[in-house]
C-alpha cells in the first residue's frame, strides 16, 4: 500500500463515518468536489492548508488522517515514507 493508498482510505473512512458526502466536504472545505474525489482515490497528497480544511470540517485529528504512515528520517541519504502495519 502506498502513502496515497493509505491517507485516501483513512480520509473515506473519517468521512463516511460521519456519514457525509464528498460534496459536503468540498462546500465545508471550499474544495472542489473533484478534489475531494482525487483525494479520496489516492490521485493526489493534500497540501498542508488542505489538510488543516479536511481536519477542521471532519472534526477530526490530524491523526485520524495520517494514520498508519511515518517519516523515516535517514543520516546518511533522504528520509523515505513508510506505511505501518
Amino acid at each position: 500500500m502506498s502513502i496515497q493508498e493509505r491517507f485516501s482510505a483513512n480520509l473515506r473512512r473519517v468521512r463516511k463515518s460521519l456519514r457525509m458526502t464528498q460534496t459536503e466536504l468540498a462546500l465545508m472545505t471550499e474544495l472542489h468536489r473533484t478534489q475531494i474525489s482525487l483525494l479520496e482515490r489516492g490521485k493526489r497528497m493534500p497540501r498542508l492548508d488542505t489538510l488543516v480544511k479536511l481536519v477542521s470540517a471532519l472534526g477530526c485529528r490530524s491523526d485520524d488522517l495520517i494514520e498508519g504512515l511515518a517519516w523515516m528520517p535517514d543520516p546518511d541519504a533522504y528520509g523515505r515514507w513508510v506505511v505501518e502495519g
